[in-house]
């Protein structure tokens, strides 16, 4: 757990930088132009890490045509959704992403698709994250 926690903190670390990034851009022109340069430059650092973190295993491009595009899409997805959420209501919204990305990707991909294993202490995980949205939308009605 403590490497899974490490992992997540470093995939939390760099969400908060590009975050932050989108938030303090100008939206001069193009909206998009933040979001397609940041993409390119992570292609970039993505291109030196698979050259400094390379295996013994052959590449095999063509065999994974077909999720690379479904990866892309859904990249495409998170982060056009990302650059609505953030320009329109602002970082604190976060929350309300993750509870979300928290639920599609463990139930529905991690559960239903993958079949990983799944015990009480998740379950009851998983119903405190709903809460939490439930608390948000609460907390931002009173606000009101």
């Amino acid at each position: 757990m403590s490497k899974a926690l490490l992992f997540a903190g470093l995939a939390a670390l760099g969400n908060a930088l590009f975050v932050y990034g989108q938030r303090r851009s100008s939206i001069a022109n193009n909206s998009f132009s933040y979001l397609t340069s940041a993409v390119f430059i992570a292609a970039a650092f993505f291109a030196l890490a698979a050259v400094a973190l390379r295996t013994q295993q052959e590449i095999n491009l063509t065999g994974n045509v077909f999720i690379t595009i479904v990866g892309g899409v859904g990249l495409f997805i998170t982060l056009i959704g990302f650059y609505f959420l953030y320009s329109k209501y602002g970082a604190v919204y976060y929350g309300i992403y993750a509870v979300l990305s928290i639920i599609t990707t463990t139930i529905g991909v991690g559960v239903l698709i993958f079949r990983e294993s799944f015990n009480q202490y998740q379950i009851v995980a998983l119903i405190l994250a709903i809460l939490a949205i439930v608390m948000f939308s609460v907390g931002e009605t009173l606000a009101k």
